[in-house]
């Protein structure tokens, strides 16, 4: 009998062929519209394989309707939307895809860092509205990235790869993490401080850390006010990590200069959010990954994990790895 999985969006032809030649599969079609929540309750009941995105909340209401499921495989690094305990609890396997996007989302971090810093976006519709009559000695100036200190919150792999780019800009780099990695200091140039350090002293700071219940809010409004008036904030990691109010609030009284954010709390963001009102933040729509090779190679290796789960195997990429010993 050839197990039976579910995904729940249109992903690329080589990982859905890859996924067919073992399974019999079914797929959401519609690319741009996420798999209604009915929908995902009707298919967990009767699949082997569940393949989802962030967009799908997996949480045990949900999961305690799978009569059979033997795993949850997310095209993505982070699971947050994902209730791995209760996953835990019912013996399903939950999978995830580090590694591959590293280099990718470092790029867009330092992209997104230096488009804030020099007002790219503001100086591109200044352009387009018809708003350049004469230059100007102080017209939409920015902040210097190179020479300049940016601190890191979470040296994981993303976090590393983003150091190596800060280094070719000159800029004195320091981290936050759990432990130190002093390896990384070593052949990076690095340097550890504690949090509040880093706060004060960084003219760039950088959330990297991933979303837990440790980390929510860890960017509130206590922590905006020991960074420097003209330090800016970036965030390619995940919404909740900062809290949003506060930083609406620090931005528009000067407490800090800009912010960079690719990721909001909730997704999509609503139009009417205030953060997009501001003219010194810049938002993206989570592209953090969004290149055509590495989205591809995430769907591919989503699709592997899916495939050894339901074919009796380990996964290469197992979140909670107490499950393969039940």
């Amino acid at each position: 009998m050839r197990p039976n999985v579910y995904i729940t969006r249109r992903i690329p032809q080589s990982a859905l062929e890859k996924i067919s030649e073992v399974c019999n599969v079914e797929m959401w079609e519609e690319e741009d519209i996420p798999v209604p929540r009915a929908v995902l309750e009707e298919k967990i009941e009767e699949i082997d394989g569940l393949y989802c995105l962030l967009t799908e909340n997996i949480d045990e209401t949900l999961l305690n309707r799978a009569k059979k499921l033997k795993v949850v495989s997310n095209m993505a690094v982070g699971y947050n939307n994902i209730d791995v305990d209760a996953a835990s609890r019912k013996g399903i396997m939950v999978t995830n895809t580090p590694g591959v996007l590293t280099e990718t989302t470092a790029d867009l971090t330092f992209v997104l860092l230096m488009t804030t810093a020099r007002r790219i976006v503001e100086a591109s519709d200044f352009l387009r509205n018809g708003n350049w009559k004469t230059w100007s000695p102080m017209l939409l100036t920015g902040q210097d990235v190179f020479g300049a200190t940016i601190g890191i919150i979470g040296l994981g792999r993303i976090g590393e790869s983003l150091a190596k780019r800060a280094k070719g800009f000159d800029m004195r780099v320091l981290y936050h993490n759990r432990s130190r990695k002093e390896e990384a200091e070593k052949t990076l140039g690095l340097e550890y401080v504690d949090f509040d350090t880093l706060l004060k002293e960084s003219d760039f700071v950088c959330v990297m850390t991933p979303y837990t219940p440790e980390t929510r809010n860890l960017i509130g409004e206590r922590e905006l006010s020991l960074m420097k008036s003209t330090a800016i904030l970036i965030n390619t990691a995940r919404g909740g990590i900062v809290d949003e109010a506060a930083l609406y609030k620090a931005l528009k009284d000067g407490t800090i200069w800009a912010a960079g954010l690719d990721v909001f709390e909730e997704e999509p963001v609503k139009l009417n959010h205030p953060l997009l009102t501001l003219p010194n933040v810049v938002t993206l729509p989570h592209i953090g990954s969004a290149s055509i090779k590495t989205r591809t190679l995430m769907a591919e290796l989503a699709a592997t994990n899916l495939i050894q789960a339901v074919t009796g195997q380990i996964p290469t990429h197992l979140v909670n790895k107490e499950v393969s010993n039940q």
